[in-house]
């Protein structure tokens, strides 16, 4: 009874750290994420003005990375090879560098994403406090609760952030032995990102039905769409930073040729309707707003090319417009309501790149109603089990 005690007293003093990780990473998070909009409000008032400075910025940031980045260029490769002990430390300069690198990427136009920011801080603040306890894994629990304190505090969905942060590392396996500090993370970040005023994007579905056979079978159909797609998007984003490592030698070179090309593009395609984040697609998916049947490949080459140029972000919130945007071109062909097909890509699609199967199902839940999480999980699994082992985290171990 004295050893449970002892253990209990440790949980407990765990998860306090925990909570006041989680309290750090969604002060950072509502920051960022706030900034981030009105970032992308300024840049979407007056493309124009501001994407023809895309090349400068990535040659910035590149240079930046290559002066004083070290192994922060690693970006989710090193938190994932931290949650092994493969490496020691994260280092403290990666919080501001992707703050700042992230930010110009989306004012000056670039497709990205913003979960990269928030899991990394996260987990550079979770793994500081833990080498400050004398726990046995200490580190590598508290590093999980701060990947989880970044998701939850920026998407405001505790759960599946929980959910994200123990299954990313090791496909196949769950690390549930951290569930309750990470769990303790995450809420702690949601409420706090939440009490300085982040918004929390939430769907209020129209159309569901009975989820009968008829409808799993169409649902698990449409899961097998999304599922190619999230391999291809990983798939595609692995050989295009292979092929330009190879060919351009020099990062900041590179940075300033793809964004170049990214700049001329995105005028030209309806004057930077693929840059930034992809929300703009996502609010047209589900407001009934004009989706075009290219959306969704072309936000996938967007972000493709902006990330393997060396521009920071992130993949997860394109791959929710990527899947939003094929929903509702998919839905009259599988016979969905296309707010349901919608829903369902937003999540499959993530699910399939990133080989996770419950953070996805509990995006559903959190998202649009937990009474679509039955909807949303069919979907989600019957994606994952077509998407192979395409990956956008390479450094993932395979069980």
């Amino acid at each position: 009874m004295k050893e449970i005690g002892k253990q209990a007293l440790r949980l407990l003093a765990l998860c306090a750290v925990a909570a006041a990780v989680g309290v750090a990473a969604g002060a950072l998070a509502a920051v960022f994420g706030r900034g981030l909009l009105a970032i992308g409000a300024v840049r979407d008032a007056h493309p124009g003005r501001w994407l023809p400075f895309l090349p400068l910025a990535g040659a910035v940031i590149a240079w930046c990375y290559r002066r004083w980045g070290s192994r922060a260029g690693r970006g989710m490769g090193l938190v994932i090879d931290a949650a092994f002990d493969e490496e020691k430390t994260i280092p403290r300069r990666l919080i501001p560098m992707i703050f700042l690198s992230t930010w110009a990427t989306h004012l000056f136009g670039g497709s990205a994403g913003r979960e990269g920011v928030a899991v990394q801080m996260g987990a550079a603040l979770g793994r500081g406090a833990g080498r400050l306890l004398p726990m046995q894994n200490a580190k590598k629990r508290l590093l999980k609760a701060g990947m989880a304190a970044g998701f939850g505090g920026l998407f405001r969905t505790p759960f599946a952030a929980a959910l994200f942060a123990v299954e990313v590392t090791a496909v196949g396996r769950l690390d549930l032995e951290a569930l309750l500090p990470v769990l303790a993370a995450s809420l702690a970040a949601s409420w706090t990102s939440g009490a300085l005023e982040l918004e929390k994007f939430t769907v209020e579905l129209t159309g569901l039905t009975v989820l009968d056979g008829p409808m799993a079978l169409r649902l698990a159909c449409l899961g097998l769409c999304f599922g190619l797609v999230g391999a291809l998007f990983a798939i595609g984003l692995g050989r295009a930073k292979a092929f330009l490592g190879q060919r351009m030698h020099n990062p900041v070179a590179r940075a300033a040729l793809v964004g170049a090309v990214v700049a001329v593009a995105s005028l030209a395609c309806h004057w930077g309707r693929y840059s930034g984040l992809g929300t703009n697609l996502i609010t047209a998916a589900f407001a009934g707003g004009t989706v075009y049947w290219y959306d969704w490949l072309a936000k996938l080459l967007f972000t493709v090319v902006t990330l393997a140029g060396g521009f920071q972000g992130g993949e997860v919130t394109p791959l929710f417009s990527i899947g939003a945007s094929l929903g509702v071109w998919l839905a009259p062909l599988a016979g969905v309501p296309v707010p349901v097909a919608a829903a369902a890509g937003y999540c499959a699609v993530f699910g399939a790149a990133s080989r996770t199967l419950l953070a996805p199902a509990l995006i559903a839940g959190e998202v649009f109603g937990w009474e679509f999480l039955p909807f949303g999980l069919l979907c989600c699994a019957a994606a994952r089990v077509c998407s192979g082992g395409a990956t956008i985290y390479p450094a993932q171990r395979t069980e």
